[in-house]
């Protein structure tokens, strides 16, 4: 993986969607002998790493990074020496990714020539002019490369190497203090790569730095010493980005207010799983009105020409760590609501109300409420408690806030959890987890879980006893080297699944996120296989960046031969009778599409995955009641595919419109906006006559 990867539980999903655009040449640059101290915070104030970053009298710049959260973090060492244009004559960055996998990246430029080696790829490329290398794994402090670069620039643009082009604006302007020093810094987006803007807190003058790099609700990298304007900075960030999101929504949302007339469409029904013949469906102010053949007396304000294209309730990614830029690529997919599995409590919440009251493009947000214990290892998101009467006011906090369930994660204590479990039941609340450090999956199972997340704490059952700390990166390691040999037909895996099937218990196993268990460096990630020609260029070169330590051909082949019977579990679980969720904890929308895919090749049919994705999650998520199938009364969360996903699962990318209550979205364009090649043309809609 690159080399930041912050967020603790949606660290997959957030570090594929920003990075791209994060880590663009990320170091500092040369201007005088000088030493910059970063500190990395989370929850409220946190040490969780720091970067340090050194300037040599001959220009050089050494940068020292190590960011350590949830057991897992990257270290990195980069050296480089810049250009008289501002960007990078020399660059060199070593250490390990947040998964463990080995970095060791380079750049010269000598003339006109360009050269880059990483473990992923390597080239060479003729510059006539400006070029800024962008790498693989690179440090947060390169924001000081890309600003001065740019400033350098008359047009405003900075080429990129080995793709794309850089910009830059500034949103806002702010005054920060400490011991009676005052200085203005400057928010900036840099846009040009990956799928939407990245944003950085600068100094000002003649030579500007990075001051802060801080993602709402998570992290503040921010300078040392400074770290008492964290909050406000953060706060003002996060008005000005809403802005350039609002403006978003307004360009992409189109109002379907009043009544709408669905013409010649056939309606997926979820409940049975099963195509139906083509037929018209009326929705009206956000709610179907009516399935079945419209007569001529219907007054409708638009009609949409299905042609024969499959209606289908939106889509749920069960596994979701929402962020107010997720909106697009989820809604292009046909995702129209999200169970968010652990986020900061207060931007979750704001986030919830933006999407409800049409500020922002967001699906609908079922939240899971999140509960770690206390240690070194802790993932610090929505609560962090040490014994049962914390634990207990945590599962208040989220019934009085209409949480439907909890979610408990890898440092909880377990001498707490069974009391815990019950408490929340008492409040009619649903339990999931990972399975807390020192205990099985078949100790949650018994102590009341209703539901286990990933493949890999369902695996670890059979590897572990209770000295295992699985809070390290044990629990991805342990289950790609052993999985291998286990046989599924033994007592054990036997007794485990008829366990989870007699019980009800879901699982929630986020496939797809695993495919990085076994994905090596230059390889194309699985997850965007195939359709990497739609995406932009550097996301693609990003997708061939292993985050596993796989050294060898053996260990490769004994790590995919691990991944195929995780997904031959999940196969056998489902045929089983135990219920199945389909979540990403990715980069969304791509990474859902891709689990569909592999329940299918787990043995479901392309109807029954597409069953799981909305009949069986609206009802595990509680709101079945008003969304999850095409049924009269239910709100018009709808998608309309140009293609049969019944028949081939692949075509569930092909949305052509994306109803959202009374809102349309079409794909062509957020995609678009997004940089990525659309995978349909939009739906035909007029107004009716």
């Amino acid at each position: 993986m690159n080399a930041v990867r912050l967020k603790s539980t949606a660290g997959r999903a957030f570090a594929r969607a920003l990075l791209p655009s994060l880590l663009l040449g990320l170091s500092t640059t040369a201007l005088s002998a000088q030493t910059t101290r970063y500190l990395a915070l989370v929850d409220g104030g946190k040490h969780a790493g720091h970067q340090i970053v050194n300037v040599a009298d001959d220009g050089t710049t050494t940068v020292d990074y190590i960011f350590k959260d949830n057991g897992r973090g990257p270290e990195l060492k980069e050296t480089y020496t810049l250009g008289k244009d501002g960007t990078y004559q020399t660059y060199a960055v070593q250490g390990t990714s947040t998964f463990g996998a080995k970095v060791d990246e380079s750049f010269k430029r000598e003339g006109a020539q360009a050269s880059w080696k990483s473990l992923a790829d390597s080239g060479q490329i003729k510059l006539d002019g400006a070029g800024l290398y962008s790498p693989l794994g690179g440090t947060p402090a390169g924001v000081s490369v890309m600003i001065n670069a740019l400033n350098q620039r008359s047009d405003g643009k900075l080429p990129l190497l080995p793709v794309g082009t850089l910009s830059m604006s500034k949103l806002a302007q702010a005054q920060v203090n400490r011991d009676g020093k005052t200085q203005t810094v400057e928010l900036v987006a840099l846009s040009g790569q990956g799928f939407s803007p990245s944003f950085a807190w600068v100094t000002t003058g003649a030579n500007p730095r990075l001051f802060a790099f801080i993602f709402p609700g998570y992290l503040q990298l921010i300078e040392e010493g400074w770290q008492g304007n964290a909050a406000a900075l953060e706060a003002q960030q996060k008005t000005a980005e809403g802005k350039l999101l609002v403006d978003l929504r307004k360009q992409l949302g189109h109002s379907f207010a009043g009544t709408t007339l669905l013409r010649d469409v056939r309606v997926f029904d979820s409940e049975h799983a099963k195509l139906g013949a083509a037929t018209d469906v009326v929705i009206a102010d956000g709610k179907i009105v009516s399935v079945g053949k419209a007569g001529k007396d219907v007054k409708a304000a638009r009609v949409v020409d299905g042609g024969g294209k499959v209606l289908m309730p939106g889509l749920f990614d069960m596994h979701g760590h929402v962020s107010r830029w997720d909106g697009g690529l989820n809604i292009a997919a046909g995702v129209t609501t999200v169970r968010d599995m652990g986020n900061d409590n207060a931007t979750l919440q704001q986030m919830i109300a933006e999407g409800e009251d049409g500020t922002l493009i967001l699906p609908r947000v079922v939240p899971a409420g999140f509960i770690e214990g206390e240690s070194q290892y802790s993932a610090r998101n929505g609560f962090v408690i040490k014994n049962l009467d914390e634990a207990r006011k945590a599962v208040d906090w989220y019934s009085d806030h209409g949480y439907p369930q909890i979610k408990i994660y890898n440092s909880f204590p377990k001498d707490v959890l069974r009391d815990t479990v019950a408490y929340a039941h008492g409040k009619g609340m649903r339990v999931s987890g990972h399975v807390p450090a020192f205990l099985r999956a078949q100790d949650v199972a018994d102590q009341g879980f209703d539901e286990i997340q990933h493949i890999n704490q369902l695996m670890l059952n059979f590897f572990v006893d209770d000295k295992t700390d699985t809070r390290t990166l044990q629990r991805f390691y342990l289950v790609a080297d052993k999985t291998a040999d286990l046989d599924f037909d033994s007592k054990p895996v036997q007794d485990f699944i008829a366990t989870l099937a007699k019980k009800q218990i879901a699982i929630d196993p986020t496939l797809a996120t695993f495919e990085f268990l076994h994905q090596r460096n230059g390889e194309l990630s699985p997850i965007v296989a195939g359709i990497e020609g739609h995406l932009p260029p550097d996301v693609q070169r990003l997708r061939r960046s292993a985050e596993m330590d796989i050294p060898d051909d053996a260990t490769a082949a004994r790590y995919n031969k691990s991944y195929d019977k995780m997904v031959e579990f999940v196969g056998r679980a489902y045929k089983a009778g135990v219920p199945l969720l389909a979540g990403t904890d990715e980069v969304p929308g791509f990474t859902l599409q891709h689990e569909l895919a592999l329940y299918v090749r787990a043995g479901l049919t392309p109807s029954q995955a597409l069953q799981v994705a909305t009949w069986n999650a609206a009802k595990v998520a509680r709101v079945s009641d008003d969304r999850g199938s095409v049924t009269p009364g239910k709100r018009s969360d709808l998608i309309l595919i140009d293609g049969d996903p019944t028949t081939d699962i692949g075509d569930i990318r092909k949305v052509s419109l994306v109803l959202r209550g009374d809102t349309a979205f079409y794909p062509n364009e957020l995609y678009q906006a997004l940089g990525v090649k659309a995978f349909a043309a939009p739906a035909k809609v007029t107004a009716a006559k």
